[in-house]
């Protein structure tokens, strides 16, 4: 049976309020509220998005880690017998090809999905222990181990769980002291270096990290890698403050109780506030490519229907876009949106990719 997956309503602060029970009243409605955000369709006839089904053509369940396009993603599937886990890459053309296979009895997982030009990098775990693979995404070679030395590797479910850049992959452990391990290897594998950061540590598009992943508050520095400098964040006095290299994040609570949801550049220029109500954060990353933040709004039947209305704020015209009314399991990767609508018994997939917004 395939299963649609519930809304995660918020990430970080938002998620300890509304176990609280601080999110569970809906503000008010609001007399002479502006018309509400301008359908995708509408304000980006051109993007690239399409519609998926949820099983592949075998009727296995599948579940994408990474899109390449609106129409081309990598993810995984239980072999026809569920006695196995399989990665695959699924075509624009619906045709599928198999990466690797593990037995489901190895408690395998594939995590980290990510693109690098044509080739794909993935974290492969089983009861055996951590490793880094890489496949090409066009060409039918076998894939092939990068390196088995990962360190204590952390994930955030975040976009940059896994960076590529400077032809080398880079990823962040547990080091020694409560320090944070920036590792690193070249595409092709080989020795890995390693680089010890005091403090609590996760990667952003490369060269920059942010602090506050262990801080109830949030971050508090941004740290070049390449350079050494340290950027200090304009941290508002209440909030949870998370941060790109290029934009801040503040979730708080209004006067009545109600979330908001802010964002400001680091150094604290460019504040204003993008939702609020029932809003919620539902990525990790803040602000894709720079120049939207997405985020959900939560109804009064959420609970029941697993689903939220999805939403894009626009960094630069500071327009909010409905992307659907009604999404399940939102999720970004590698500047590709997707989401699911429909019920626990039938759902489809619908992925839009915001590289391709004008």
């Amino acid at each position: 049976m395939l299963l649609h997956r519930r809304i995660r309503p918020g990430v970080g602060l938002v998620a300890a309020l509304a176990a609280s029970g601080l999110l569970l009243a809906l503000p008010p409605a609001a007399v002479g509220r502006p018309a509400g955000p301008a359908p995708a369709a509408l304000a980006w006839p051109a993007v690239q998005k399409a519609t998926l089904p949820a099983a592949l053509p075998d009727g296995t369940a599948y579940e994408p880690g990474v899109f390449a396009d609106a129409r081309t993603s990598a993810g995984t599937a239980p072999s026809r017998d569920g006695k196995a886990l399989r990665l695959v890459v699924r075509a624009a053309d619906g045709s599928v090809r198999q990466l690797r296979t593990l037995p489901s009895a190895r408690n395998p997982s594939f995590q980290s999905l990510t693109v690098g030009g044509d080739q794909l990098f993935w974290f492969e775990r089983t009861d055996a222990g951590l490793e880094l693979w890489a496949a090409d995404l066009r060409a039918g070679r076998p894939a092939h181990r990068v390196t088995a030395d990962t360190g204590q590797a952390r994930f955030y479910r975040s976009d940059d769980d896994l960076v590529v850049a400077e032809d080398r992959l880079h990823w962040v452990a547990s080091g020694p002291a409560g320090a944070t391990e920036v590792r690193s290897v070249a595409l092709g594998g080989g020795p890995v270096d390693v680089r010890a950061v005091p403090g609590t540590w996760r990667l952003l598009s490369w060269p920059w990290m942010v602090d506050g992943v262990a801080d109830t508050r949030g971050a508090r520095t941004l740290h070049n890698l390449t350079t050494g400098r340290d950027t200090t964040i304009a941290r508002p006095r209440k909030g949870a403050t998370d941060c790109s290299e290029a934009w801040c994040r503040i979730v708080s609570l209004d006067d009545d109780g109600f979330s908001r949801i802010e964002l400001m550049r680091p150094d604290g220029g460019e504040r204003h506030e993008i939702a609020g109500g029932t809003a919620a954060t539902e990525i990790v990353d803040v602000a894709p490519l720079g120049r939207f933040e997405v985020f959900v709004r939560i109804g009064r039947n959420a609970e029941l229907t697993g689903s939220a209305q999805l939403l894009v704020h626009e960094t630069a015209t500071r327009r909010t876009v409905e992307i659907s009314p009604d999404a399940g399991n939102v999720t970004y990767r590698n500047g590709v949106l997707w989401w699911t609508t429909g019920n626990q018994e039938s759902f489809v997939r619908h992925s839009l990719d915001l590289r391709t917004v004008p």
